[in-house]
């Protein structure tokens, strides 16, 4: 991912505390703490990716998301993070609860599986999509939960988490009208800001 991408920076406020889940090879946590002033920790499962972020100086915990966040006290932190890590959990309704359980607010994005160009190569061509967006064949994917706009806000509304952004944009991270306009059709990847119902 590219760690300009998103809004992400644009949604945390400076001097927080953030957890980033499934962090990857830190790029995000380290600009935010460059550009943000940010208390960041990570937490990812791959070693190597672990290396990468000690490599850059972050404090980063080896932990699989799928057991909970159960070492976290609630409101913890300021954000929660997750990166194109949502669609890879065993569940994440409980992903999510968690987020909001040890964060005020959780910054979330994900494949659209809705995306027109996953319709075409599965309507047309008859064939589970691989593409940038979702680059292994169905056999042997991280994403097991795959979702569009829709179904993820129709999660929220049963988890009563409020909404308080929703953007889009491609894998490089820019804004298309078309995706502004229609976002489960044109919208390749799924942002949102979140926050538990008052």
């Amino acid at each position: 991912m590219n760690s300009n991408s998103y809004r992400i920076p644009d949604w945390i406020a400076k001097d927080s505390r953030v957890l980033d889940l499934g962090c990857g090879d830190g790029r995000l946590l380290a600009q935010l703490i460059e550009t943000h002033a940010i208390d960041a920790l990570g937490l990812e499962l791959d070693p190597d990716k672990i290396t990468n972020c000690l490599d850059l100086g972050l404090s980063v915990i080896q932990q699989d998301l799928n057991k909970g966040l159960s070492n976290f006290n609630d409101q913890q932190f300021d954000t929660v993070i997750m990166t194109q890590t949502l669609q890879a959990v065993r569940r994440p309704d409980l992903a999510l609860a968690e987020m909001l359980r040890v964060g005020r607010e959780a910054v979330v994005t994900f494949p659209n599986f809705a995306y027109i160009r996953n319709r075409i190569q599965l309507g047309l061509v008859g064939h589970m999509p691989v593409n940038p967006q979702l680059p292994n064949p169905w056999y042997d994917t991280p994403n097991i939960h795959l979702s569009t706009f829709r179904d993820f806000e129709e999660l929220c509304r049963t988890l009563s988490i409020r909404i308080l952004d929703r953007d889009t944009s491609n894998l490089s991270g820019n804004r298309t009208w078309l995706g502004t306009v229609w976002p489960n059709l044109f919208g390749e990847v799924a942002v949102y800001r979140l926050t538990k119902e008052s």
